[in-house]
């Protein structure tokens, strides 16, 4: 294409993508007029409007995200039409059925994404726009069959891996490759493994994923939302953006930390503890602990009554317990059966006490006025109470646990490693959201103070009630100088109990509000960032937030550090989905240059000889370093890189161990990537348990651009390729 011809290309296609965003400031204006008047309520009933409102405000923020990348490009197909492939799907305004522009996970757009010189699917040409803004500044052309040698499909890629990074993970909408688009776009309802190495993008292609399944499937997820797991808040806040611009907000960000409502993880288990926390084993520990706390009375505990003293001995008590067990229900719950049988042994003895030589069984009415006065006297008995509690008490996850963890010998009545004892029980670790969530169904539900609690909330319901009322009259008394027509209206707002439903029948907290909140809510999908490092527990939390099994699970077992981490996907999968679960591979690399990931591949080769390492896309020209320093010497080197790095347009970091100042564990960078990365102590970082190795492969793989690594002891003979500084 000649610079003339490439020119009036340009000005065309930058004329049409403008008048896409005519069209999409026309959307926008409709949509806040609209919305402005259903919040002034014309028409419908108060809960329609209500409907509407919320519907429109998300529409306007779906026509918000669209502004920054709406256009990314074109296809032609043999015949010789154009498709506009972008962010959102925009139509024609004299024909609605008529696209001006694709939305990239219509059917209609797949081309865009996987159409080859071999597969052409019958395209042309795949035309791809640079933009910043609302402005083309450049497009390439790809064309299937016999392209010119100016013509190339890459420019959109390269440009995109090689920009400066910021604080957050960027979508990827406009350069899916064609094996990440396979991925996306799999119909597949059970559980789907996507593993790839560093810099391939299997974070990224997961999120697309359930942007895909939202598109496709929204009536069906829409009213559940999504839950993404991530393995620590700075990851979450990394790739946070992704979906928003992408237009879809009903999804839930978590860590595996999180998955407990109210819980605070305030404390790091030893990896022994972590190991035995998270191993199925774990469940018949927590049976033990509850069994040990539904006890039997080592002496008789006399219960003196109005006219009799009964006694609770060890036989009525174990009669009981045993009853309790073989209930099946949970501990809270059998606690009354095993009340009703203790009652029934006490009355039954102090009535045949009470009527001795004159009421026999045969006097049932008197036998049964009898038992009820007893069954109230023992009901208001401050000794039979205690004794109940401390035979069954009711317990709570963290009740149960806590003292569990600060006792030695309620470890040992529990048949639990003594590694898991500590001083402060109540100092909850990551490895407790598992065991205490498993607890909340294997303890059951406190039946007298969820009593307690649904009065409370009804009290408060009416509370609202009366507020919203005195609102109602006051508003009344406000439009009482109002004409006739503006009365209906007012009426309509308010007499119709509208306000008062607001705010008593109805919960209108948005949708990812209230399922963050609640721990028996279920989503429709699941996304599980990091898999590799999830225990067995943690699994079995994840399969009770969604029933249906349907997960996109992503991961790296070549990166696993956990010791409760997975060894293989199908051990952990099989037990809850043994046919549905399928498995693919990411094998490219679009973040590490290839200096960079040759150094990465020598680590990886000697702890995991058996893994291929991705194959990078692009070379840097910059060759990653390395320099031996003193102790004394390591503080100005670090300065050095960080006073650099800020002169420098992206990001940067510094990873090191504990006690290295100003760096951070590589634990808290896995799925994170920077510009520059410096590398303290990688010695260190080998020595530091038996999952070094992966630590340091995640730290040398976090770079985008540049790497250098610092080290005062020897250097590893894997990073042997570092120059020498």
């Amino acid at each position: 294409m000649s610079t003339l011809g490439y020119d009036e290309e340009l000005r065309s296609e930058q004329n049409y993508v403008s008048g896409l965003y005519t069209r999409l400031d026309a959307e926008r204006a409709r949509v806040r007029r609209e919305y402005t008047a259903a919040l002034r309520g014309n028409g419908g009933t108060p809960m329609e409007r209500d409907v509407e409102v919320r519907a429109l405000a998300k529409e306007a923020k779906r026509l918000d995200v669209a502004d920054n990348g709406l256009c990314f490009g074109r296809l032609d197909t043999i015949s010789g039409e154009h498709s506009y492939i972008g962010r959102i799907g925009l139509f024609d305004e004299d024909d609605q059925y008529e696209p001006v522009l694709l939305d990239w996970r219509a059917p209609a757009a797949r081309a865009f994404y996987v159409a080859t010189g071999a597969n052409p699917e019958n395209m042309r040409r795949r035309r791809q726009f640079l933009t910043k803004g609302r402005r083309i500044v450049d497009f390439t052309d790809e064309v299937f069959g016999r392209p010119s040698a100016d013509e190339r499909g890459d420019a959109a890629l390269l440009a995109a891996v090689n920009a400066p990074r910021d604080e957050g993970m960027r979508d990827i909408v406009a350069t899916i490759q064609a094996e990440q688009d396979e991925i996306i776009r799999l119909d597949h309802p059970g559980v789907l493994v996507i593993e790839g190495g560093p810099g391939t993008g299997k974070t990224v292609v997961a999120l697309h994923r359930v942007a895909y399944l939202l598109y496709t499937q929204r009536e069906r997820m829409e009213r559940h939302g999504v839950l993404v797991v991530g393995p620590n808040p700075a990851f979450l806040n990394h790739i946070g953006r992704v979906l928003p611009s992408l237009g879809e907000s009903d999804v839930v960000f978590m860590t595996p930390g999180d998955l407990v409502p109210g819980l605070h993880v305030t404390a790091e288990d030893t990896p022994e503890a972590a190991r035995l926390k998270g191993s199925l084993k774990i469940l018949d520990v927590l049976k033990a602990a509850i069994a040990d706390r539904q006890r039997l009375p080592e002496n008789p505990i006399p219960i003196e009554l109005r006219d009799v003293t009964v006694r609770i001995d060890a036989e009525t008590a174990e009669w009981a317990r045993d009853e309790a067990r073989i209930s099946g229900l949970p501990h809270n719950e059998a606690r009354s059966v095993f009340i009703e049988i203790v009652t029934y042994v006490l009355t039954e003895r102090a009535i045949a006490r009470i009527g001795k030589g004159w009421l026999t069984r045969s006097d049932k009415e008197a036998w049964e006025e009898m038992r009820t006065d007893l069954l109230k006297e023992l009901a208001a008995d401050e000794t039979f109470t205690v004794a109940m509690d401390e035979l069954w008490p009711i317990l709570t996850p963290e009740t149960l646990l806590a003292p569990l963890y600060s006792s030695a010998s309620r470890l040992r009545a529990a048949g639990a490693d003594q590694a898991l004892l500590r001083a402060d029980g109540e100092a909850w670790t990551v490895s407790d959201v598992p065991l205490l969530d498993e607890l909340v169904d294997l303890l059951g539900r406190d039946k007298a103070a969820d009593k307690v609690a649904e009065q409370a909330i009804e009290r408060e319901r009416q509370a609202e009630a009366e507020y919203a009322a005195g609102v109602m009259d006051i508003l009344r008394l406000d439009y009482a100088e109002m004409d006739e027509d503006v009365l209906v209206r007012v009426d309509d707002l308010l007499y119709s109990g509208a306000l008062a439903d607001r705010f008593v029948e109805r919960d209108t907290r948005e949708l990812v509000e209230r399922a963050a909140a609640d721990r028996d809510w279920t989503y429709r999908h699941v996304v599980v960032d990091e898999a590799q490092e999830l225990s067995e527990m943690d699994w079995r939390v994840l399969m009770r937030r969604c029933p249906n099994r349907s997960f996109t699970v992503v991961g790296d077992l070549a990166q696993r550090r956990s010791e409760a981490g997975a060894t293989s996907w199908d051990a952990m999968l099989a037990p809850y989905v043994p046919d549905r679960w399928v498995y693919r591979s990411l094998t490219v690399n679009y973040r590490t240059p290839a200096e960079i990931m040759n150094v990465a591949a020598a680590v990886l080769a000697e702890f995991a000889p058996t893994v291929q390492p991705p194959e990078s896309v692009r070379a840097s020209g910059v060759q990653p370093w390395s320099r031996q320093v003193t102790a004394d010497e390591l503080p100005g080197a670090i300065e050095e890189f960080v006073r650099e790095e800020a002169g420098r347009e992206g990001t940067s970091i510094v990873i090191g161990p504990p006690g290295v100042p100003g760096a951070v564990p590589a634990s808290e960078t896995n799925g994170l990537e920077f510009d520059a990365v410096l590398v303290v102590d990688p010695e260190r970082i080998l020595a530091d348990g038996p999952r070094g190795a992966a630590e340091l492969y995640v730290a040398l793989t976090r770079a985008t651009q540049r790497l250098g690594v610092l080290h005062r002891g020897w250097l590893p003979q894997a990073l042997s390729g570092l120059v020498e500084q």
